[in-house]
């Protein structure tokens, strides 16, 4: 149950900062007041009533006004995730230091037992002592 509480946890997290570092582009078209298309991360599609800009050498000084109109909505994510190195004060560096070393020696143990009577014979037994002195444990 722990380590299933600690794998959902784990994706969460994986997800947050993928959706925390990610940006978002959010295209509507208008038609007047009407909202004709919207779409994300790309362009909304025109409804094809948009007017063609007249060319500069054209006699006609009319212009009328566009009734569409594009409105984009842009998201964007957290782009510095690093942590600068540069700013760490001697305090911090020094509990960082002494934080690592216990840790990583936490987990250290010792590679071999040592058993300081191998070098002694046992000693020769010629009688059963404890039945020879009638102490018995229970």
């Amino acid at each position: 149950m722990k380590q299933l509480f600690r794998k959902i946890t784990a994706i969460l997290m994986a997800f947050v900062v993928l959706f925390s570092t990610m940006s978002f582009t959010f295209s509507e078209h208008y038609c007047g007041d009407l909202l004709v298309d919207s779409a994300l991360f790309s362009k909304a599609e025109t409804c094809g009533m948009a007017m063609e800009t007249a060319p500069a050498t054209s006699d006609c000084n009319a212009i009328k006004k566009d009734c569409c109109s594009d409105t984009v909505k842009q998201i964007e994510g957290q782009s510095n995730l690093k942590i600068d190195f540069q700013k760490i004060s001697f305090q911090q560096a020094s509990f960082v230091i002494a934080f690592t070393y216990a840790y990583l020696n936490l987990f250290e143990g010792t590679n071999t037992t040592a058993v300081p009577f191998t070098a002694y014979s046992p000693p020769l037994v010629n009688k059963d002592i404890a039945v020879l002195y009638q102490v018995f444990r229970i």
